[in-house]
């Protein structure tokens, strides 16, 4: 792909965030998906070229952190997840650009300021959570699989899911990286189907992969010297200011 320097520069800081918020902070995966909708002409292009990276990273993430792995909580995502997925892929040609940042937006950030609200008031040590049901799994894996399709803009919503299950984050970066590994990977025919990857963008993730290696060895090392408390609260403040981006 022929790019300007200011271009290129962009795309590498984006590969760069894929693999720190893959092995370190979650909300940042949203702030590389905006930078690649500024180097390529639309967000469906950009949303082809970022899914190899962040495959890329998912590979260095769950290698890194597989002992920390959760599987209960992603058993109760995936089946609803992969009808999310199937769901935007049908919907995909009618959806415009506008339309799709402007819906993520308004729900990454309304569950944002939801969790924010849980988990600063006084809650009753046996009162039940609404974030461990099942319905709140399903409403959480259906939207996660088509938003995911359409912009690849999953990641700052699964972080308020996985901090709502107050997991350590060692055990929340863990699980977060099978569950977007097999995410993606599930992905993958889809987007070759639609046309949004194609041996010519592979090139170009082969030349980006060195650097979203980096991140996820800089997210790491960031990660296990970061207090949980202000883990959880960076996570969701970056989530909602990547709402707020893509509703700008």
């Amino acid at each position: 792909m022929s790019f300007e320097p200011l271009q290129w520069i962009m795309a590498v800081l984006g590969a760069l965030m894929v693999g720190v918020s893959k092995s370190g902070i979650a909300g940042l995966s949203i702030l590389s998906v905006a930078l690649f909708t500024h180097v390529l002409p639309s967000s469906k292009q950009a949303s082809g070229i970022v899914l190899p990276l962040l495959i890329f990273g998912d590979f260095v993430a769950v290698f890194s952190y597989r002992r920390h792995i959760r599987w209960r909580y992603l058993w109760r995502l995936f089946p609803f997840t992969a009808a999310g997925v199937v769901l935007g892929y049908f919907t995909l040609g009618a959806v415009s650009d506008a339309f799709a940042r402007l819906m993520i937006g308004a729900i990454i950030v309304s569950l944002a300021l939801l969790s924010f609200w849980r988990r600063h008031r006084s809650v009753p040590p046996n009162e039940p959570s609404a974030h461990g049901s099942w319905v709140f799994a399903a409403s959480v894996g259906v939207i996660a699989g088509f938003i995911t399709l359409i912009a690849n803009a999953a990641g700052p919503l699964m972080a308020i899911y996985l901090v709502s299950m107050r997991l350590p984050k060692l055990e929340y970066v863990g699980t977060g990286a099978v569950f977007f590994m097999c995410l993606n990977l599930f992905k993958v025919p889809f987007m070759i189907n639609l046309g949004l990857i194609t041996p010519h963008s592979f090139a170009f993730n082969l030349i980006l992969a060195p650097a979203v290696v980096l991140g996820a060895f800089a997210g790491r090392w960031m990660v296990v010297r970061i207090n949980q408390t202000l883990f959880d609260n960076l996570v969701l403040i970056l989530s909602a200011i990547a709402g707020v981006l893509l509703l700008l």
